[in-house]
């Protein structure tokens, strides 16, 4: 497979505590990964060196054979990688369109975009990811409207206007209604036919929904503890690895 990322011997070091310990990471082109651990695992810090948000202590990360220690975020986020938060960060004011035809055209005033001439392309682009969602009856309701789990969409929607070839979409389900997970995840299996995708995910359930949807042919997981990588592989081989259980998933393994 042709990879499209890849950490070796990651350390990061915040006034002597090692966030990141030699930790090793990589991901084929065209994957969905899922990586899970407890809190303090060092899962934020792993998003945040990939983006350039921090820069690592020691080691390196490629992305498309290129080391991004000397890339300020911006140009990272330029060479395709976009970053999903936890929160949602869109326009609450705006409409589900406006929030998407902003996303679309990124290098424009707000109010050039608003209240410009849509071209045919980017009315065709705005269409279209809003078919991807699945927001299109509420394209011209405002964003504070959308239940928690619709707001996960559109902001995935607006990453995916920006065309990164790689997605990182951080605990997109905490809070949502087991119908909101169920559709955020089938979104992200949507979006990995043609995305390479990293998710930080707490939620089990979630993560054998997406480990089921991808089936045996690629849905590897990745375990962090204290920073490193503590196993990795399917999502059954995860749940069986006796340091996996004691560490992370031992109180649900006991019901």
């Amino acid at each position: 497979m042709d990879r499209i990322l890849n950490i070796q011997e990651l350390t990061v070091s915040f006034d002597g505590f090692k966030a990141l310990n030699d930790l090793n990471f990589s991901l084929d082109r065209g994957e969905l990964r899922v990586v899970i651990g407890p809190n303090g695992a060092g899962k934020t810090t792993f998003l945040d060196v990939i983006t350039g948000k921090v820069k690592p202590t020691r080691g390196f990360v490629q992305f498309k054979d290129r080391n991004l220690r000397n890339l300020s975020e911006d140009q990272i986020s330029r060479m395709g990688i976009g970053r999903k938060f936890q929160t949602p960060r869109i326009y609450q004011k705006l409409t589900v369109r406006q929030n998407i035809e902003l996303a679309v055209n990124p290098h424009k005033s707000l109010f050039g975009t608003l209240l410009g001439k849509k071209s045919p392309t980017s009315q065709r682009q705005v269409a279209d990811l809003l078919g991807v969602v699945g927001l299109e009856p509420k394209a011209d309701i405002t964003a504070e409207l959308l239940s928690h789990g619709e707001k996960q969409r559109l902001e995935i929607g607006m990453l995916v206007a920006q065309s990164p070839e790689l997605l990182l979409v951080d605990e997109p389900v905490a809070g949502l209604t087991d119908e909101e997970t169920e559709e955020v995840g089938q979104l992200l299996l949507n979006l990995s036919a043609d995305h390479s995708i990293i998710v930080i995910e707490h939620d089990m359930e979630f993560v054998r929904q997406l480990s089921a949807g991808l089936g045996s042919q690629q849905n590897r997981v990745t375990v962090l503890h204290e920073g490193h990588v503590l196993c990795e592989g399917s999502m059954a081989e995860v749940q069986k690895d006796p340091q996996v259980i004691a560490v992370y998933l031992g109180s649900e393994e006991q019901h």
